[in-house]
């Protein structure tokens, strides 16, 4: 892809819509940045305080075609200069990973998402942005789900430095209070060279861990993950003078699996989308009777909502 950079890219006609408003672009800064790719139709129920709304509600698609916002959001980014390398660096809220935090993005995070391929961190970062921002800010559910940034915790930095990693966790945990309630911390954990993502959540009151793999498997896999988890847990309630009622006990959830090999990071973000919609801190071991399989049409509501979010923030 960096090969092409500079090169002169045809733009079908039948893609250009000459009535589409293009956001005034606002001036970026670029400063220190994050790790942007690591080695390697939801309910439309209400939840407290906030409707659930599909950003793709009023767009006609069909499984595996663009929609009009991704192909309005494709040309608006092929019209920039962010497909002659440029980047836009964007705050997120503080309370999205418990700390300030930016992230950058450039041509290949918007190919992740145009293509349908495998996704790097700041696709995943920028979509639980538009989560905590569209479901969540500013109602009860910021006390019930919390997020953990991927680029902290991943198999990677447990292989160079286990210890400033647990240190990492165990400040997240710190950083949303006692924890004495039911709650789930969100991790997006990618598994370094296979590029594979799979969800971590984690009910620290309760001690339970539950572990959500769209490929067939369980945490036996990856055991220096389990055991920097763990170790995280044990000392955050040491830290907090909670006593250890039992051992951590760990759930496999038997969740949807897909069915190629890029699909993992859709997958995950789709669990938390659709955990965070039904408002449900237990997760069922047979995973949500609503939620069973996940079509091609479910993954690209995703996408659309994610073009729609970038589109409004005015990013590009």
């Amino acid at each position: 892809m960096r090969d092409a950079v500079g090169s002169f890219v045809g733009w079908p006609s039948d893609l250009i819509f000459p009535d589409a408003e293009t956001p005034t672009r606002p001036t970026h800064k670029v400063g220190k940045g994050i790790s942007r790719r690591i080695e390697s139709v939801a309910s439309q129920k209400e939840v407290p305080g906030r409707e659930l709304k599909s950003a793709a509600k009023d767009i006609p698609t069909t499984s595996g075609t663009k929609s009009q916002i991704m192909m309005r959001l494709e040309k608006m980014v092929e019209e920039s200069d962010i497909m002659h390398g440029a980047i836009r660096t964007i705050d997120f809220d503080e309370g999205v990973f418990g700390a300030a935090h930016f992230e950058i993005i450039g041509k290949e995070d918007f190919q992740q998402l145009f293509e349908h391929t495998e996704l790097g961190i700041a696709v995943i970062h920028t979509y639980i942005w538009y989560m905590y921002v569209t479901l969540m800010r500013g109602t009860e559910l910021c006390n019930r789900f919390n997020f953990i940034a991927a680029s902290r915790i991943n198999a990677t930095l447990i292989t160079n430095n286990p210890t400033s990693v647990k240190n990492d966790l165990v400040d997240r945990f710190m950083a949303a209070g006692d924890n004495t309630t039911p709650s789930l911390y969100f991790l997006p954990f990618n598994f370094g060279n296979s590029g594979h993502w799979v969800l971590v959540a984690m009910d620290l009151s309760r001690l339970i861990v539950y572990y959500l793999d769209s490929l067939s498997g369980d945490w036996s896999k990856y055991p220096n993950m389990k055991k920097t988890v763990d170790a995280a847990i044990i000392k955050f309630r040491l830290k907090k003078k909670y006593r250890n009622r039992k051992d951590i006990t760990w759930i496999r959830v038997q969740c949807p699996q897909q069915n190629n090999s890029v699909d993992c990071g859709f997958f995950v973000l789709r669990f938390m989308r659709d955990i965070i919609a039904l408002n449900r801190i237990d997760i069922p071991k047979m995973y949500f009777e609503e939620y069973k399989t996940y079509s091609r049409a479910n993954l690209d509501e995703i996408k659309d909502e994610l073009c729609q979010f970038i589109v409004d923030q005015r990013i590009i």
